[in-house]
């Protein structure tokens, strides 16, 4: 087993990301299709899909989205919203269906609903899937709505009694705005979406929209052969070297799961030494990985939720992990300064006025401050926003 040094690492992931230089917007379909592109906070595909496609406006992206449909925007990866393409939705939502007991991705939480109800969690969700249909023909606005809208729904398919418990306020949230029921069908909303029974519409101001992918596409949900193959492929190819560790951790889904994922890929994968540590890659990836670390982009501004810095290796970004809590925070992330691949500061964008103002942090003492201005200036007119100013 050869070792690798993390400049080559980090190469390699840059060009996996599609981030070793600008592509055409031809490309759009394979650089989202990459490993999916979270969009949380809204609009934060946006931001990662510029720093791959320079010259792709806003409104561009919105057609994309929302008017030819190449891409969609549905609960995903670790149960988050994630733009796609539609010609990969299999990947994306079918390989997360939970199969043999395993339990689903972002749904733990529900037993304290199901214990309140005394009801197994199957037996509610085969009830959401009968009546989640009608949004075959109808488009919702905003979460809590949908949330309750689909609890109405299931309610006439539940006992008199537990019907009475099915509608008392939640213990979850603001229990003046969501019912138990309303709860439950919140966290079984994932389920759904990876069965292709709800994705996300276009937005209505600041709400989002939802309704079925059959609505949304014009056609059902179909699954390819080896999606959870496919899916395994992506991670390793964008974050490899990996562990299924690592994967189950990228993936949010439970160790049984990501264990039988995994192995759909056992005999393409071989093993590697990163740091006296053994880890995984793809095969047809060794060479890529082990030629000379290149890095044409040196220096970028990344979205605080840039697929890059999905990679749960942390130290290969910034081995100092004291700065670790200033780069990844339980909201809101800020945006990052990556130097040949590793994170050199953060920087954050507030808006001042008609314009938009732009601190930046950089750990190291000396750094260009006329390419970071430049970059500021390129997001800013990204956004068709007037830099206001720059402080470093």
């Amino acid at each position: 087993m050869n070792g690798l040094s993390i400049e080559q690492i980090r190469s390699f992931r840059l060009c996996s990301h599609h981030l070793n230089t600008v592509y055409q917007k031809t490309a759009i379909e394979e650089l989202v299709g990459a490993c999916g592109m979270i969009n949380t906070p809204p609009g934060a595909w946006e931001t990662a899909l510029f720093n791959r496609v320079a010259d792709c406006s806003l409104q561009e992206m919105e057609h994309l989205l929302y008017g030819d449909k190449t891409l969609l925007q549905a609960w995903s990866l670790r149960g988050a919203p994630t733009v796609f393409p539609v010609s990969e939705s299999d990947i994306f939502l079918n390989a997360l269906v939970a199969v043999e007991n395993e339990p689903w991705i972002y749904t733990a939480g529900v037993s304290l609903a199901l214990d309140f109800l005394q009801m197994t969690f199957n037996d509610l969700f085969e009830m959401l899937k009968l009546v989640i249909l009608n949004l075959d023909d109808k488009t919702i606005i905003s979460k809590s709505k949908l949330d309750q809208t689909l609890a109405e729904w299931m309610s006439p398919l539940l006992s008199a009694d537990k019907q009475e418990l099915w509608n008392k306020p939640s213990m979850y949230g603001n229990p003046e705005k969501q019912t138990v029921g309303g709860a439950v069908v919140s966290f079984m909303l994932r389920p759904c979406a990876f069965n292709g029974l709800v994705v996300f519409g276009k937005r209505n101001g600041i709400s989002p929209t939802f309704t079925s992918y059959k609505n949304w596409t014009g056609h059902c949900l179909e699954t390819g052969k080896d999606v959870s193959k496919k899916l395994v492929r992506k991670f390793l190819h964008c974050y490899g070297p990996a562990t299924v560790d690592t994967f189950v951790s990228w993936l949010g889904c439970s160790g049984k799961q990501g264990r039988r994922m995994w192995e759909t890929v056992s005999d393409e994968i071989e093993p590697v030494m990163v740091f006296n540590k053994k880890a995984f890659i793809l095969t047809t990836d060794k060479d890529r990985l082990f030629a000379p670390a290149s890095f044409p982009r040196e220096l970028l501004l990344l979205g605080g939720h840039d697929p890059y810095l999905d990679q749960r290796d942390r130290f290969v970004l910034q081995s100092d992990k004291s700065l670790h809590k200033q780069i990844w925070k339980m909201v809101s992330n800020p945006g990052v300064i990556l130097h040949c691949g590793e994170i050199i500061g953060i920087w954050t964008g507030n808006k001042k006025g008609k314009g938009i103002e732009i601190k930046m942090t950089v750990w190291p003492k000396a750094y260009d401050t006329k390419k970071l201005h430049k970059l500021a200036e390129e997001y800013a007119a990204f956004r068709q926003q007037e830099l206001v100013n720059v402080s470093f």
